[in-house]
């Protein structure tokens, strides 16, 4: 294939303060902070990164972009996140026994957590 995704920007009022939140959450690590204007993060190799981008009005409303991301230990992983700082939005499943948990962090952007 001739594209792939080479980094997820997220909009925010706060960009270092966002990037720290989703450095510590997935385990990444600062890679160029550009005097808090456009924060990234990096996640590993391999893996794209993640950038936060200071804007003076971020997008109000649900995001229309999020994050699906994947656990071994969804309960125990969710636990982490809200202590960090996440709000639980809800618990969802489908009939098929798949289950996720749908989070917002600190600035109120939703992603998923499920498990395999």
């Amino acid at each position: 294939m001739g594209i792939s995704i080479g980094m997820i920007t997220v909009d925010t009022a706060d960009a270092l303060k966002l990037a720290r939140w989703w450095a510590e959450a997935l385990g990444g690590e600062i890679a160029e902070e550009n005097e808090g204007w456009f924060v990234t993060v990096a996640l590993g190799a391999g893996r794209p990164m993640i950038a936060f981008q200071k804007v003076a009005d971020p997008t109000p409303g649900k995001n229309r972009i999020h994050l699906d991301l994947r656990a071994d230990d969804r309960t125990a992983e969710v636990e982490r996140l809200i202590a960090a700082g996440a709000t639980l939005v809800a618990e969802r499943s489908m009939g098929d026994g798949f289950a996720w948990t749908t989070l917002a962090d600190p600035d109120g952007n939703q992603f998923c957590v499920a498990s395999d």
